[in-house]
């Protein structure tokens, strides 16, 4: 059970690292060098929906490890579209 536990984990990370590379393609730039886009843009991005099995699920793991931030308890598709998605840490180089 734990090698499986550990194969989940890495999938997660995968997920969140790739997120982070998608909020930069799919965002705005600010001023002081973040990035931020809102929930419905990123859920309706056709790559966004290529690559993640579920958005919503990689979003809330990478909310908890600090990576991005958002104003909502939950992310439903219409109800939650003008929710600001801000990426808090840069993808990793290379």
């Amino acid at each position: 059970c734990g090698i499986m536990a550990e194969e989940a984990q890495a999938a997660v990370d995968r997920d969140v690292e790739q997120l982070k590379v998608e909020l930069v393609r799919v965002g705005e730039k600010a001023d002081d060098g973040s990035y931020s886009v809102k929930f419905g843009t990123l859920f309706d991005d056709e790559r966004c929906q290529d690559v993640f099995e579920t958005l919503v699920g990689t979003l809330k793991a990478a909310k908890k490890r600090g990576v991005v931030a958002f104003d909502a308890p939950i992310l439903l598709k219409g109800a939650h579209d003008n929710v600001v998605i801000r990426l808090l840490i840069p993808p990793t180089e290379g």
